[in-house]
């Protein structure tokens, strides 16, 4: 009031002093608000440095991150705007109750922001930890935001009309139908949620596939309402939460906490090509290192089953015998069994599968020693042009349809 005093004697008119005086206080007020607020936020922020250097508690150092000291500094200025309106708008009484309505919607907004600030720091600590590690924690998180947010517009709602809170919620109830239908998706999300974290479903991190949404990658993040799978090619595939529950999905971290990579893969054998072996050809069929052994221990198994059977061995077909497919499989379990790609302690076989009109299919069934996906591929590839190559050393033709430059080949061949 003694500025406008003076504003007076300076031959101001009373009107004109009364607006100069409310925005000559109105402006050192934002000084005052503005030094008070930085010198909070610095002291905050120094100390819970501070802090974190001395205890290294994760904690504190989410604090930092999630902006605590800010959002705390902003609620110091409020005791000085409160106790400030009545005096800088001495002279416009009808400002006074609007004004502090108005500060106390932001004392509530700013309460709102710590909270949050406190429970974001929380879950980026918990998130830290392995027990945590790759959860859907962002989905609990959105909950709690929606809780408060609720909270904080019932109380701004209750400033602002000077009703209880209850005439709110009663309001709410009779739209209860229409908030249902809103938060449809948010509540389904919120179920599939805790049975996706209590069932550890799926994770951050998880590669999945879903080919009904398209998704083939490696889950990037789960929230309330949808999940992010940034697929192979880099793009990004969103999927509702509720459908990890409702429908189906492949999750491949089985395969990769194992440490084994499945190959199942199968050569077709042209079944024209498969024969039994004489002894004169086995001989030469042990000159292969990795068959010498078991050529020789098969052999005399299979003479003494035949001279006890009294088998007449003039024809080849009688008794038992030696086959080049039965060389070739074994030779393939050997090769698989040496290999330094392969997962020695996992499944490891090779299989007849019921012929074709392709061909005799001999299935590998094997798991690579790596799951990163070019090593799997590399040993694969490795794997199958050795055998692809090895087949002919034991005069069996891969199957392959003949195309136009193989039957021109022939053709030339045959004039020849």
């Amino acid at each position: 009031m003694e500025i406008k005093k003076y504003l007076v004697e300076y031959g101001l008119s009373d009107e004109v002093a009364r607006y100069v005086n409310a925005f000559i206080l109105c402006t050192l007020t934002v000084i005052l608000i503005y030094i008070v607020q930085y010198l909070v936020r610095r002291i905050l922020r120094i100390s819970l440095i501070r802090l974190v250097k001395k205890t290294d508690i994760e904690f504190f150092r989410q604090l930092l991150e999630n902006r605590f000291p800010h959002f705390l500094a902003l609620a110091a200025p409020l005791i000085i705007i409160k106790v400030g309106i009545p005096i800088v708008f001495a002279d416009f009484i009808h400002w006074v109750k609007p004004l502090e309505t108005f500060a106390d919607v932001f004392m509530v907004i700013i309460v709102i922001w710590m909270i949050m600030s406190v429970i974001r720091a929380s879950v980026d600590s918990v998130r830290t930890k392995p027990a945590f590690r790759g959860k859907p924690l962002d989905s609990y998180l959105q909950v709690i935001r929606i809780v408060c947010f609720v909270i904080g517009s019932v109380i701004i709602f209750s400033n602002l009309t000077g009703k209880s809170p209850i005439a709110f919620f009663t309001a709410m109830g009779a739209i209860s139908a229409v908030l249902l239908l809103m938060f449809k998706d948010t509540i389904m999300g919120f179920v599939a949620s805790i049975q996706v974290t209590s069932n550890d479903m799926v994770r951050v991190g998880d590669w999945i596939t879903m080919a009904k949404y398209g998704a083939d990658g490696d889950v990037i993040q789960i929230n309330l309402t949808t999940v992010k799978v940034q697929n192979f090619d880099k793009t990004i595939t969103t999927i509702p939460t509720y459908a990890l529950i409702s429908d189906s999905f492949q999750n491949w971290r089985g395969m990769q906490e194992t440490g084994g990579r499945r190959i199942k893969r199968a050569i077709n054998i042209k079944q024209s090509t498969i024969r039994f072996i004489t002894p004169a050809e086995a001989e030469e069929f042990k000159k292969i290192q990795s068959l010498t052994s078991y050529i020789e221990h098969r052999q005399k198994d299979i003479d003494r089953s035949n001279a006890r059977n009294g088998v007449d061995k003039s024809l080849l077909i009688n008794g038992r015998n030696l086959t080049n497919a039965g060389l070739f499989r074994k030779y393939i379990d050997n090769y698989l069994a040496s290999h330094s790609g392969t997962h020695k302690k996992m499944t490891m076989m090779v299989r007849q599968l019921a012929p074709t009109a392709t061909g005799l299919p001999l299935e590998l069934y094997v798991f690579t020693g790596t799951t990163k996906w070019v090593d799997y591929e590399h040993i694969m590839a490795d794997i199958f042009d050795h055998l692809i190559a090895a087949a002919s050393y034991f005069d069996l033709q891969i199957y392959e349809m003949e195309g136009s430059g193989d039957t021109k080949r022939f053709q030339m061949r045959d004039q020849l």
